[in-house]
């Protein structure tokens, strides 16, 4: 079930209305079965294999638990949880990727194999699994008290809002909001429907026009010239932005209705004045992830300069590898690593001065933010293409054409579309739709409700584009 659906907007109700009117005791049960409903309308039998992981992950925290006097015992149980868990990660993820590319280097050096496999990807594994290991992480490391009760357990790995695409959730905050009493609050009806809305907007008026215009150039790049190319990198780059940004939006909304409250995944990313900044807004709790259970056990920054390189380019490849089982997403994360390096170097060389005029200091700022949102773009190219050959295609065109092919026109109402958009980013830079809204007039409050509403129904693409996420 995906959220810009029909199904979702008569699941979302029935289950808020199901929520309130049961006793506290039950409702744990309804949602496990309502989440279960939601993950099984993709398809059914994939379910299993979130029950192994919850199963064993499960057990893991409370034997690491009881035998917290024991090291050995209680580290053998944590290591047998998280090979498990990744095991399944790389059999459904990566064994694909590991096949195709065993046959390739058997064919380079003449040897004909066939061990290429054909295993479906089922949506938003990366997600679950990395959500079910920070729990047995934070257990074995003495910050999480084992949940003795299978029941709610299960419902912090399924738990519908952000079970396909996140936010990633740590047990000290969903879970331990799990077992609390959520009383029924008209604040948490309302910011919940703010956030749903502005959700649907994002999703389905921008990202999803947008995605029309990227498709096209990047499915004929030999049609257009450079300047179409060049703008397709600009709307992929807002696309995968309100693509993510929306369905995180919808999940925070979700949640909030029925008195929850999840990680905000995004803090207007392209605002952003170098790479390390920009890693703190986007996809805010895959970063803190990598952050805390790789970087800091890597080191951190209290190591040497080398090392601390090496710790970068580590977390920075994995994340790349996260994202998705190809060379160019590989590529993508060792980019930005390597990014953040080079400005860290640049940042400590250049000389501080103590002194700076507000309109200078906010040039400079404008022009940083310019130049991430330059570079970002242009990774975004590694995301996007589909191998090597494609990645090649689109800069060679991109940078060799501008004299041949087509320019694609843009309809005026996507740039009007996009317009309202950047806006709304800029003017929420330090906060969220539903706070903002509320010291707002009430007049003032139910004309955005009106124009959003309005946009939704008759602007939302023809097209559905499924949520790019889904795939990780």
């Amino acid at each position: 079930m995906v959220f810009n659906s029909i199904e979702f907007l008569i699941f979302l109700p029935i289950v808020v209305a199901l929520f309130y009117v049961l006793p506290q005791k039950v409702r744990w049960l309804m949602l496990l079965a309502a989440s279960c409903v939601f993950y099984m309308w993709f398809v059914p039998k994939y379910i299993l294999i979130l029950l192994v992981t919850i199963v064993v992950d499960y057990t893991a925290g409370l034997l690491m638990e009881r035998y917290a006097d024991q090291p050995r015992k209680k580290k053998a149980f944590f290591i047998f949880s998280i090979v498990s868990t990744l095991t399944v990660l790389l059999i459904f993820k990566y064994l694909n990727f590991l096949t195709a590319n065993l046959d390739q280097l058997c064919a380079s050096l003449g040897m004909e194999t066939h061990l290429m496999t054909h295993i479906i990807l089922p949506i938003g594994l990366s997600f679950h699994t990395f959500q079910s290991m920070s729990y047995v992480i934070e257990v074995y490391r003495g910050h999480q008290k084992a949940e003795r009760h299978f029941g709610y357990y299960s419902l912090y790995v399924m738990f519908f809002p952000q079970l396909v695409t996140g936010p990633i959730e740590r047990p000290a905050n969903l879970l331990r909001q799990l077992h609390e009493e959520k009383k029924f609050r008209y604040e948490n009806i309302s910011k919940g429907m703010r956030l749903i809305l502005f959700g649907f907007f994002i999703k389905m008026v921008v990202a999803d026009h947008l995605g029309e215009y990227v498709d096209e150039v990047y499915g004929h790049l030999d049609e257009y010239n450079s300047w179409t190319v060049l703008c397709c990198m600009v709307f992929y780059s807002f696309q995968i932005y309100c693509d993510f940004f929306g369905y995180s939006t919808i999940a925070l909304g979700s949640a909030k209705l029925m008195g929850f409250d999840i990680t905000d995944n995004f803090k207007s990313p392209y605002l952003s004045k170098n790479i390390a900044e920009f890693w703190h807004r986007w996809h805010i709790s895959l970063s803190t992830w990598f952050r805390d259970y790789v970087y800091i056990p890597l080191g951190g920054s209290r190591v040497k300069f080398g090392r601390w390189m090496f710790n970068i380019l580590v977390v920075f490849v994995l994340s790349g590898i996260w994202h998705g089982a190809a060379w160019t997403f590989l590529l993508w994360g060792f980019a930005h690593g390597l990014l953040h390096i080079v400005e860290k170097v640049l940042r400590d060389r250049m000389p501080k001065k103590e002194t700076q005029s507000k309109w200078l200091k906010i040039s400079i700022d404008a022009l940083c933010m310019l130049k991430t949102f330059v570079l970002v773009t242009l990774f975004w190219v590694m995301f996007r293409a589909t191998d090597f050959e494609h990645l090649k295609a689109i800069f060679v065109t991109a940078f060799t054409n501008f004299h041949g092919g087509e320019q694609m026109s843009v309809k005026p109402g996507m740039w009007i579309y996009l317009g309202l958009f950047i806006l709304s980013d800029i003017v929420l830079r330090n906060t969220r739709f539903d706070v903002w809204c509320e010291d707002k007039p009430l007049a003032v409050r139910w004309l955005i409700y009106a124009v959003l509403v309005f946009m939704v129904i008759a602007c939302s693409s023809v097209f559905n584009f499924p949520f790019i996420y889904f795939q990780f």
